[in-house]
């Protein structure tokens, strides 16, 4: 166990690797181990901490969301993430999402009606659930005084970054894009709000890798997942479930993967809650991957490789990797947001298997797009890599994984008009301009489209056509 190198009275950041172990004042800015080059945690000193007795303390909060730290979704669970003083705190009333049971959702994955429940974070300010984590992370860079705050983005990290430079007027925010991996409604909330946006010739992963080099050589703070007070703030997305079912846990959590940062912040927050005594059990953790980024499913059900209590199987993962580029392979799916070959938050993503009994799966595009068509019939429009959750969950249900009658909270991470292109194509009546977004990802039919129907400009024909299609 090497020294302690810094430390504070109440948290830290600490080192996920139990065998180093390191540990770093909250008021520097870190995204890895400087000892053993692993991902960091905020820990903190729960036997000195004020605890709140049971969860529904919370509840008390409501009467005061006027102010706004109670009004904010994240902010008003502060006890739960004490890294800030108050004063210091970024909110733009990030968190005002909802969970709503979906009868429709429910039938088309094979659950007993009330048993499905959607928690939509395509309602926060910048329309996905990255403002969870971005008004911590922000909050953090204020403390330490940060003038510029950078990321790599497939679009939802970015619009948030933006947003909060914006709307705050405290740092300038630098984003970086891959060419072609972006989808323009997530591009133009990133312009719209005045970030410096560098695009380069490569996917995301050569993007993360760039923007982690000149954040370093530029002393520009890092917004990414690889930021643990990103996922302090991510954490709180589980909170306003439980308090949505009345602080019981539900059976299963169903959460797209991507770059793992949400499944990691989960497994966290059930196991601090545990750990204070808040609740008596933590539910199961289902992680859905596209298939055309499939690289939690590969090394996770092909290659076996686990937590391990914090000795996990190194070599396979380094395999695994040397294996993609050798094969020049990148990640190719129409859920853009999850579109990663290399998740940053892998070993957390473990740790929160482990913690969760978690299990992966992958769907391909043609699941995704059908799951995405019937969640927005039923009244929730959400972006592609939402609705990998419920294609996850429908497919663990034909497994015989998920039970009909166990309650199930799958999350869907971004707004539908997050990306528009790939709705319009599903339901588009023009056979070319299907295959021309869909084709080439082996999606062949859309089962559930709602097409626009073809009619002549004259009143009486306009009449008949309702009336035939009502």
């Amino acid at each position: 166990m090497p020294a302690v190198q810094t430390k504070t009275d109440l948290a830290f950041q600490q080192c996920v690797m139990p065998a180093c172990g390191a540990t770093y004042d909250v008021s520097e800015e870190r995204t890895s181990c400087e000892t053993c080059g692993s991902l960091l945690d905020i820990v903190y000193d729960w036997d000195r901490l004020p605890v709140p007795s049971s969860l529904k303390d919370f509840e008390a909060k409501w009467s005061r969301r006027n102010e706004p730290l109670e009004r904010s979704g994240v902010w008003r669970f502060r006890e739960l993430l004490p890294f800030a003083p108050d004063d210091q705190i970024v909110t733009i009333g990030e968190g005002q999402t909802p969970l709503h049971p979906s009868v429709g959702v429910a039938d088309f994955i094979g659950m007993k009606p009330g048993r499905l429940l959607l928690q939509y974070e395509g309602m926060n300010p910048s329309g996905s659930f990255k403002d969870n984590g971005m008004t911590a992370a922000f909050t953090h860079a204020r403390m330490i005084g940060a003038k510029r705050a950078a990321c790599a983005s497939t679009g939802n990290t970015s619009a948030s970054l933006a947003l909060y430079c914006g709307m705050s007027q405290l740092m300038q925010a630098v984003i970086f894009i891959g060419s072609g991996k972006i989808s323009y409604g997530k591009l133009s909330q990133a312009l719209d709000y005045g970030a410096l946006t560098v695009q380069i010739a490569g996917d995301f992963d050569d993007a993360m890798h760039r923007v982690r080099q000149v954040s370093k050589r530029l002393g520009i703070y890092l917004v990414n997942s690889v930021n643990p007070f990103r996922l302090e703030g991510q954490k709180t997305i589980m909170l306003r479930v439980l308090e949505s079912l009345n602080w019981e846990i539900p059976d299963w959590i169903v959460v797209p993967g991507g770059n793992l940062g949400n499944s990691s912040s989960f497994g966290k927050a059930f196991h601090e809650l545990k750990k204070l005594g808040l609740i008596d059990r933590v539910p199961r953790l289902a992680i859905i991957n596209a298939a055309g980024a499939n690289t939690l499913n590969a090394l996770y059900n092909e290659r076996g490789v686990r937590w391990n209590g914090g000795a996990p199987d190194t070599k396979s993962i380094d395999s695994y990797y040397a294996e993609l580029d050798a094969g020049a392979l990148r990640a190719d799916t129409i859920a853009s947001a999850i579109e990663i070959n290399r998740p940053v938050n892998l070993m957390k993503c473990l740790r929160a298997l482990e913690c969760c009994d978690g299990v992966v799966r992958d769907v391909t595009d043609q699941q995704i797009l059908d799951a995405k068509a019937r969640v927005a019939a039923n009244g929730l429009g959400c972006e592609p890599a939402s609705a990998a959750s419920v294609a996850g969950a429908k497919l663990l249900r034909e497994q015989g994984v998920i039970d009909p009658d166990e309650r199930v909270v799958c999350i869907l991470t971004g707004h539908q008009l997050k990306d528009p292109t790939a709705t319009v194509a599903y339901h588009s009546s023009d056979q070319n301009e299907f295959n021309r977004v869909l084709g080439s990802r082996g999606v062949t039919t859309a089962a559930f489209a709602n097409r626009a129907v073809q009619v002549e400009n004259d009143l009486d024909a306009i009449v008949r056509t309702i009336q035939l299609n009502s």
